[in-house]
């Protein structure tokens, strides 16, 4: 995979999400309206656009923790499951981390970390071990395996919950809002490991609110409002030269702060 001028790994042409003319309504509200978007194999892809207008649900459809009403979706060329062993399956080549950390309190960082690998890869618990404390240590956390995430800040907790996902080696990582619930200062230390992972060449689709990340990671800003993409273009175009009222209105309210 070859760099482009900033370092970070040129993406593929080979596409590994594709969504066409999705539609999905939560009662009477048509949260996603024709979705057609197409991500390739090493992109990072970060999806913005106001409050409530189908970011999240867009990001849970990828992996079926939402269902929808028509078009399509596939990962790696095969459609989505609906349920049963393939579905469990392609959860498990599709990372997600949430806006809340979703760690099981009762088990240490490193539990957390082996647990997914042992159970649903059949990985020996040696090897998942020597995997989980590598990832640990990537993510600046090593020192904490043996914690519970109660004893750590949020921001360490996210940074488990990224190397928890990482574990199960997806082919792609999703992200819903994942700096939302922390305190600022804990917000740059989860965006960090998330810049490094789009270095690394990692397929990722970002649902964020943080405009420096979506500048400095993203090779496609996607911009949603209304359950619709209205604009999706480079980060640099898309922020110097929005092309809709909606998105310059977006913009111009979060930029001036």
């Amino acid at each position: 995979m070859s760099e482009d001028a900033t370092g970070f790994p040129e993406p593929s042409t080979e596409p590994l999400v594709v969504l066409q003319d999705v539609n999905k309504h939560f009662g009477d509200l048509h949260v996603l309206q024709d979705i057609n978007l197409t991500v390739h194999r090493g992109e990072v892809v970060v999806v913005i656009g106001p409050s409530g207008s189908g970011k999240s649900t867009l990001c849970r459809t990828i992996n079926r923790l939402e269902t929808y009403e028509s078009g399509s979706i596939t990962i790696g060329g095969e459609t989505l499951p609906e349920e049963g062993k393939a579905l469990a399956k392609l959860r498990a080549d599709v990372g997600m981390v949430f806006q809340s950390f979703n760690l099981f309190a009762h088990k240490t960082i490193l539990e957390n970390v082996t647990l997914g690998p042992t159970k649903v890869r059949g990985t020996n618990k040696a090897d998942a071990k020597k995997r989980a404390m590598e990832l640990l240590d990537r993510v600046g956390v090593a020192h904490q395996a043996a914690k519970y995430p109660a004893q750590l800040s949020g921001g360490q907790q996210q940074r488990v919950a990224i190397a928890r996902s990482l574990a199960m080696e997806p082919t792609v990582m999703l992200f819903d809002e994942p700096t939302s619930a922390l305190d600022p200062e804990m917000i740059n230390e989860v965006l960090d490991v998330m810049v490094q992972l789009a270095q690394s060449g990692m397929t990722m689709i970002v649902v964020t609110h943080e405009m420096g990340f979506a500048r400095k990671a993203a090779d496609r800003v996607v911009f949603m409002a209304d359950g619709a993409i209205l604009e999706q273009n480079t980060p640099e175009e898309f922020f110097t030269n929005p092309q809709t009222d909606r998105a310059k209105d977006f913009l111009g309210k979060i930029l001036t702060h």
